[in-house]
Order: structure tokens, then sequence, then C-alpha cells
């Protein structure tokens, strides 16, 4: 049984003098002040097929101010359940009920269910209140795009082959452990294929590595093999154990098979393979190739995103792939137009975003100004009304940088800790919630 809102909280409740407890008091009342958050949260909370009975939950109330006092302050759960049982500010701040310290697990479990669209109705609220307090009118904006990283390593091909065993010989040791260890006739094939991933990696010449992947992907498929006699030795069996498992190899043989196929095509044929093709993580399925320019290859998703003149993230989206920044312009401002309701007078955006064909879409929408920081063809007198307007929006179109710098530096933008699309989603997101409503409590007249 879980509750919204902490029933009876301490009357002891003081937060610090410092700048940090300041800015908890002044977040903490903003949340009081919206209570209607709560029910988004607490549908997120319930799972579905579990009775509301039994041992009560921490409440929805203290879920959503833990899950941004671990954004806010970058901790790990951890972390964050020690600063919950030794902070004053912060158990003020997350209301948690009398003589309460969650721990990390149970901390994991609560803040990574709320969904990525609630913490984006959360934010939608938040920009409403800073319209109300005339912080933001959305009536001057500036666009860019960013990347944020999964949690995966630099990918190859012979990392990836090496990554299919180890997880299928670990599938195959829990379904030796599920009949009882006889039955089942496997190799354990993780050390030679441990070996010749790593002669790959040091080894010189087309024809040398050539010849170790015709044994690692051997290795790979004859593990593949087991893997499927194991999976049709317990298909006749029907415990909860047993079906979790047979979910799992559901899960990574076709990951498996798109692995040994690209090999194949890449390596021994001699193939290109279309970047949207690839896959870069049997963890990670979800991760897109990003390169932006000449610049480092990243993998991750590319994020989209609109501030305004506050600083405040007006909108983001995380895109699939990696769209040409010129075609993700005009989809952005038509959000921002039902976000807001009309379109920004002014904006000002990336480079990449300038075509002839966006700068006369944006103007029929009634943007007065539109500037790109290169012009990439198109003359200043089209764009705005003078040089003067151009230098101005120019120069503000550079403010975004810094929001997307402090954005990875101190709220974790940089890398998603998470796994998993949903949760890459949720931590993004909850991420500019916490950004923002720092932002709205500092530029709040008191």
């Amino acid at each position: 049984m879980r509750q919204e809102r902490t029933v009876q909280a301490s009357i002891f409740d003081v937060f610090a003098t410092h700048e940090i407890g300041h800015e908890l008091k002044t977040m903490s009342r903003w949340l009081d002040e919206h209570c209607d958050l709560l029910g988004l949260v607490a549908h997120d909370l319930v799972r579905v097929g579990v009775k509301a009975t039994g041992r009560r939950g921490l409440p929805a109330e203290a879920v959503l101010r833990c899950a941004l006092l671990k954004q806010y302050r970058q901790l790990s759960y951890q972390e964050l359940a020690f600063h919950l049982e030794d902070s004053a500010s912060f158990r003020a701040f997350a209301r948690l009920p009398l003589s309460w310290s969650p721990q990390k697990s149970v901390l994991q479990k609560t803040v990574s269910a709320i969904r990525p669209e609630t913490w984006e109705q959360i934010n939608r609220i938040l920009l409403s209140s800073a319209r109300q307090a005339k912080i933001e009118d959305g009536a001057i904006v500036r666009l860019d795009s960013t990347v944020t990283s999964a949690l995966m390593h630099e990918p190859s091909d012979s990392s990836l082959l090496w990554d299919a065993v180890r997880i299928m010989v670990r599938l195959l040791k829990k379904a030796d452990a599920l009949i009882g260890g006889t039955g089942l006739e496997w190799r354990d094939h993780c050390r030679a294929a441990k070996k010749r991933a790593r002669k790959i990696q040091f080894t010189r010449g087309r024809p040398n590595r050539v010849q170790l992947y015709h044994e690692l992907i051997a290795i790979t498929r004859a593990t593949l093999a087991y893997l499927e006699q194991a999976s049709e030795r317990l298909a006749v069996a029907s415990t909860p154990s047993i079906a979790l498992w047979q979910i799992q190899v559901r899960h990574y043989r076709p990951l498996v098979e798109r692995i040994i196929r690209q090999s194949e095509r890449r390596v021994l044929a001699g193939e290109p393979v279309p970047a949207s093709e690839k896959l870069v993580s049997l963890f990670e399925e979800h991760a897109d190739i990003i390169v932006k320019g000449s610049r480092d290859t990243e993998y991750g998703h590319k994020l989209n995103l609109t501030t305004g003149r506050s600083g405040m993230i007006l909108d983001l989206v995380i895109e699939a792939g990696n769209p040409a920044d010129s075609e993700r312009l005009l989809p952005m401002l038509e959000r921002h137009v039902d976000i807001w309701g009309q379109a920004p007078r002014q904006a000002a955006a990336d480079g990449g975003f300038a075509t002839r064909a966006n700068l006369a879409a944006a103007k029929a929408w009634g943007v007065s100004d539109m500037a790109f920081h290169k012009k990439a063809g198109l003359r200043i007198e089209d764009m705005v009304r003078s040089k003067w307007v151009y230098r101005k929006l120019r120069n503000f179109r550079a403010g975004i940088e810094a929001g997307i710098s402090c954005l990875k530096r101190a709220y974790g933008l940089a890398r998603c800790t998470w796994r998993g699309l949903d949760h890459f989603k949720t931590y993004i997101w909850s991420s500019v919630v916490a950004f923002n409503l720092v932002i709205f409590t500092r530029l709040k007249p008191t």
C-alpha cells in the first residue's frame, strides 16, 4: 500500500542556512504548491497485478523528491541513501516518514519507475510556473543538439562476439542449475573466445585477423547451438525460474545472430554495413552511432534542445538514429508552438539547422527573426531585420553551449548510467527537470 503524501511530516524539519539549504527550501515550497504532480508519480508506482495491501511503501511524494535530490546532487543510490539518513536538510526536503531510512535498492526500484512521460509533464508544469512568474515567456529561443552516451564500452566486432559468448555461457550455467546439472552436454568456450578476441585486437594484417575471426565466429555459433539445445530441453518444463530463463534466451538469441551476421558481412565479406543496421552493444542494443561533423564517434542518443532567455530547457527530444540537424528545426519549432501556444518572436540556431526551406517555413509560422550561427549561403537581410539583431541573436545562441555544458558536468547528461531505452529517457528527463527547478528557484523573485 502506497500513499501519495507523507501523512505526518516531522515538525523538526529544518533546512541548513547554507546556499544549498536555501535552494532545497525554495524547491520544496514549489513542490508543495503543485501537489497534483504526486498523482502522476503515484500512478507510475502502481505495479500491475499487485494488490494495494500489505506493508506501506515510500510515499509518492518522497519518491519524487528523492529522484530530484539524486539528479540535483548527482549522487549514486548508495550515496543518496547515506545522505537521507545523515543530512537533516535532505530528510526535510525528501519528506520521509518519521524514522524511515530507505535502502539503496528501494530507492533504485522506485525512482527508476517514474516514466519519462511523467517527467516531461512535470517539466511543462514547471515552465507554466515560470511563465506566471515572468521568468520565461518563450518569445526568444535558441536551439542546438548534443549527444548523451549510453552505458557501454567502445564496440568492435571481436568484443561483441566475445560478449555474446560470455552471455550465452552464463545462460548455459543457469540452465545446468535449473535441471540439476544433468542432461545438458556443452562446453565452456569463454577462454578460447577471449583469447581470440585479444589476439584480434593486437594482430596486424587483414589475412591474420580474418583467420582469427573465422575461429571466433565458429566458437560463437557452437555456443549458440548449445544454447538452442538447452532451450529445447527446458521447453517441456514450466516453472517460474525456467520461464524467466527462456525470456532471457529469447531476448539475447536474435541479438547474437545479428552480431554474427554483421561480423561476417563486415570482416569476412568486406561489405560496409550502414550505421542504422549495426548493433553496437548486447546490453544497450538501443544505442545509436552518432558522428557530429569530424569529431569522435559517440554511442548513445542524440538530443535536440530548446532553451529560452532564462536558460531553462523549454523542450527536449531524444532522437532515434542520427537525423541531420536541418531535418529537426521545424519539428522543434512545431513542438514549441504546441507548448507555448504561439511561435517564438525570435529564434537562433546552430549552423547545422540552416537551410533556405527552414528559414522560409519559420518565417511563415511567425518567427520574425530567424538567425543561424553560420549563414550557409543565406543573407542576413533575409534572416533578420538588421546586422545588429543578427549579432545579438548569434551571441544569444552561444549561451545554450553553457547550458549544455552544465547539464553534462553537473547533472549527468554526459553519460547515462541507467540501462535500457526507457530508463535512458527517464534519466535524461529527470536531469532536465532538476536543472530547470534549480534555475527557477534561483530566478524566482522572493
